[in-house]
């Protein structure tokens, strides 16, 4: 581990901060932190984000409910490669359908999936909005 800057047995010979004590703020870290099981639940959740397709899936019914079909015409992609993206995210309760008469119609799940994907673009574009570039760092 690294020394410490506010470590009074540092061998650091510059300018030390104050000295101040790290246990209440570890302490309380540590009484908040989440188990392992659910931090590794939290990561296997954003990786879903990682695929392009499934966020203008998401993005698309961010807009209204839709049918594969409609989908599948949205981005240029046949049914079939669709409904493999659907069942992923309906598998991870992002998405959920009900069905009128053949159709089955898709939608987001719940309110936290919408603000996660509207607040990830906004979050996004924020760079762009303010430069008129695209951040390459992202």
């Amino acid at each position: 581990m690294a020394a410490c800057p506010c470590n009074p047995d540092s061998n650091r010979t510059e300018l030390r901060p104050a000295i101040h004590n790290h246990e209440a703020i570890l302490r309380r870290v540590r009484q908040d932190l989440p188990t392992d099981e659910l931090l590794c639940d939290l990561a296997d959740l954003f990786k879903l984000f990682g695929d392009t397709t499934r966020m203008k899936i998401l993005f698309a019914l961010l807009e209204s409910e839709m049918c594969v079909c409609a989908i599948a015409e949205l981005l240029g992609m046949t049914q079939s490669a669709i409904s493999h993206q659907l069942r992923i995210l309906k598998d991870a309760n992002l998405v959920g359908n009900r069905r009128e008469g053949k159709t089955i119609y898709y939608f987001l799940s719940d309110d936290h999936v919408r603000t996660i994907v509207a607040h990830g673009f906004d979050h996004l574009i924020e760079d762009y909005e303010e430069t008129g570039e695209r951040n390459e760092e992202t």
